[in-house]
C-alpha cells in the first residue's frame, strides 16, 4: 500500500513540475524569443526535471532499475531539489519578483512544493536501500558541473541565473558563494544518505 501511495504521489509531482516548466516557458516566450540555454540553464529548472526524472525512472522502470541504482538517483534529485527550496528561502525570495518565476503558481511549485515534498518523500517512504557514503561523489558531480558551466558563461557571454554569482559583483563575493554551495551540497548530500541508512530495508551494498 505505502509503495503504491508513493508511486502515485511521485508521478503527480513529477506531472506538475512538467506543467510549472511549460507555463514557465509559455509566458517567457509571449514577450521574448526564449533562448532555451538561459531558460534551462537555471538550477531550479534543471533540479526540478531531474527530480521528474528519477520519480517516474523509479515508477516506470520498477523491477527493472536495480534498487542501488533507483536510490542513488533519488538521493541525488532530493539534495538538488531541497537545496533549491533553501537557496531560495535565503537568497531569492527577499528579492520579490526578481527572485522566482513569474508564473505565480509555477514558482510556488518550482520553489516551494517540490523541496518539500522531497525531503518528505524521502524521509516516509522506505523503498531505498543503505547507500555508503563512499559514493556521495556522484551526487556531486551535477552541481558541480553546473557551477562550471555558469561561471564560464558569466566571464564570457554574461549571462547568470542567479545575482549571486554575477562576476560584476566581484570574483570575490562569487567564489565565497561557490564555495558555500559546495559546502551545503556536501552537508545536504550527507544527510540524505545517512536517512538512506537509518531507515533502508535493505543490507548496506556497494555500488
Amino acid at each position: 500500500m505505502t509503495t503504491t501511495v508513493a508511486r502515485v504521489l511521485r508521478v503527480a509531482v513529477a506531472v506538475l513540475i512538467v506543467a510549472a516548466v511549460a507555463a514557465t516557458w509559455a509566458e517567457a516566450a509571449s514577450r521574448v524569443t526564449v533562448n532555451p540555454f538561459n531558460l534551462l540553464g537555471y538550477f531550479t529548472i534543471q533540479s526540478n526535471l531531474v527530480l521528474a526524472a528519477a520519480y517516474l525512472l523509479s515508477v516506470l522502470l520498477a523491477g527493472r532499475l536495480s534498487p542501488e541504482t533507483n536510490t542513488l538517483l533519488r538521493a541525488a534529485a532530493t539534495t538538488y531539489i531541497v537545496i533549491v527550496g533553501l537557496v531560495y528561502a535565503t537568497l531569492l525570495a527577499p528579492l520579490g519578483a526578481a527572485g522566482g518565476v513569474p508564473v505565480a503558481w509555477a514558482n510556488a511549485a518550482l520553489h516551494i512544493v517540490t523541496p518539500i515534498y522531497g525531503l518528505l518523500d524521502w524521509i516516509l517512504f522506505r523503498d531505498r536501500v543503505r547507500l555508503p557514503y563512499s559514493r556521495l561523489w556522484v551526487v556531486l558531480v551535477y552541481p558541480v558541473v553546473w557551477l562550471v558551466v555558469v561561471l564560464i558563461r558569466g566571464a564570457t557571454d554574461g549571462w547568470v541565473p542567479y545575482p549571486f554569482l554575477d562576476p560584476k559583483t566581484g570574483y570575490g563575493p562569487v567564489g565565497f558563494y561557490v564555495v558555500a554551495i559546495t559546502v551545503v551540497f556536501v552537508l545536504f548530500g550527507l544527510l540524505v544518505f545517512w536517512v538512506s541508512r537509518f531507515r533502508g530495508r535493505r543490507p548496506e551494498v556497494v555500488l
